[in-house]
């Protein structure tokens, strides 16, 4: 059933009763209904994000302190909560128990990147001259386009106005101070060949938290189905237990 939290401001599905000890975070370009499965059965609310699904966007680029003050907000007169989180989602929830921690008494993490290793790969020099000489308005705004959409991945083609703006915000993102406050335990459950997240980044992203625990899934990637999916709720019903 869909309901609304924060005055309006965010939509969620509800599972169970209220109030909910679970809140459900999803990834980029997903929605709260990936968690259906998740959390059957349990007192929970799945969010869907501003800007996904029929979510009306925010109005300006958020990053993932926004989103998690939001979530905060929402969540407040139900707290502390268990956070369940994948990908996106668990950027936001990394923000929200550090800035938060008295909101949330654990997180349940998986496939967020949190982490870089190594340096990143300059983008092909073609490109950056592109991309120079449109911001001088010497190339057409269509050149411009194209090139993006050459180079780009999949999340940046498919996002649109706002949302594309709020990805590029988001994934330039460091995470290591909040890593270092976050008190609340936090479980992690990852894919072995998670290519989005990758499996060594999770791992380093563990060794900066205070108190994390973290585990691979032999066989799976980043969505949250299958055995995965299994894993993480397992993971979850021991951390409410």
């Amino acid at each position: 059933m869909l309901t609304s939290l924060a005055g309006g401001r965010l939509l969620a599905d509800k599972h169970g009763a209220t109030p909910p000890a679970v809140v459900a975070l999803h990834g980029w370009g997903r929605t709260g209904a990936d968690f259906a499965a998740l959390v059957d059965g349990l007192d929970a609310v799945a969010v869907h994000f501003p800007g996904f699904g029929t979510a009306e966007p925010p109005s300006e680029a958020w990053g993932s302190p926004e989103y998690a003050d939001l979530v905060a907000e929402a969540i407040l007169p139900y707290a502390p909560v268990v956070i369940v989180a994948h990908s996106f989602g668990g950027r936001v929830a990394v923000r929200l128990a550090a800035n938060y921690p008295n909101l949330v008494s654990a997180l349940v993490l998986t496939g967020v990147p949190l982490v870089r290793l190594g340096t990143s790969a300059k983008p092909a020099l073609g490109y950056r001259l592109v991309r120079w000489l449109g911001k001088r308005g010497l190339v057409p705004a269509s050149t411009l386009e194209a090139q993006r959409r050459k180079h780009g991945s999949a999340d940046y083609n498919a996002a649109q106005g706002i949302m594309r703006d709020i990805l590029v915000k988001v994934v330039n993102e460091r995470y290591e101070d909040d890593l270092a406050r976050v008190t609340a335990p936090v479980h992690m459950v990852w894919g072995e060949n998670d290519t989005a997240a990758p499996m060594p980044a999770g791992d380093a992203a563990s060794r900066l938290l205070p108190n994390a625990t973290f585990r691979v899934v032999p066989g799976a990637g980043h969505l949250l189905e299958g055995t995965l999916r299994d894993e993480v709720r397992a993971e979850l019903l021991e951390v409410l237990a």
